[in-house]
């Protein structure tokens, strides 16, 4: 059995990005952070207001036998517009900026190879960055699962949401966790 990996992607809103992350095949867990400022252990307030220089990120744990790196990020950028900068949708502001957090060398090389391949399928230049290394750090507990509770009563969440979900069904219908 293969060690569990990490990667570190920031996608916009983290509720977004870790409501798609939970359905995929191969993903044992997800957490919603900040990575990439100057403050250590930032608030969720903190980050909002833009000025930490943190992006609201997502640490995904996964199984390599079950899902690699290189197809975290093509569902990662299949997901999210790599072609905004400082923004997803009406989400404005550098913390909500379209980043990939490599771990190691071989994560860079892969990362590098994402933005290249999107580069070929987007119409506009891709804006994803690669950063850090730097340190993640865990966003409060009411930011954690948000989607599975507070966040389908969210008219926000249940805006931009579900078509990121349909997108992840329709592009990756193999990479989807059964559901209940």
């Amino acid at each position: 059995m293969a060690d569990k990996q990490t990667a570190i992607l920031a996608g916009g809103c983290f509720w977004c990005t870790e409501a798609v992350f939970r359905d995929v095949v191969g993903v044992d867990q997800v957490e919603s952070g900040y990575i990439g400022g100057a403050a250590e252990n930032p608030t969720y307030k903190q980050v909002c207001s833009g000025s930490t220089g943190h992006a609201e990120a997502i640490r995904v744990t996964f199984d390599p036998e079950q899902i690699s790196y290189h197809d975290i990020l093509e569902v990662f950028m299949a997901t999210h517009d790599p072609t905004q900068l400082n923004r997803q949708g009406n989400d404005v502001g550098t913390q909500y900026r379209s980043a990939i957090f490599p771990l190691d060398e071989d994560q860079r090389i892969e990362a590098n190879a994402a933005i290249e391949r999107a580069g070929k399928v987007h119409p506009a230049p891709i804006v994803t960055t690669i950063e850090g290394p730097a340190p993640f750090y865990v966003a409060e507990d009411n930011h954690q699962e948000y989607w599975q509770g507070e966040g389908q009563r969210n008219p926000y969440c249940l805006a931009v949401i579900p078509p990121k979900l349909q997108k992840l069904r329709k592009s990756f219908a193999n990479r989807i966790k059964q559901q209940a």
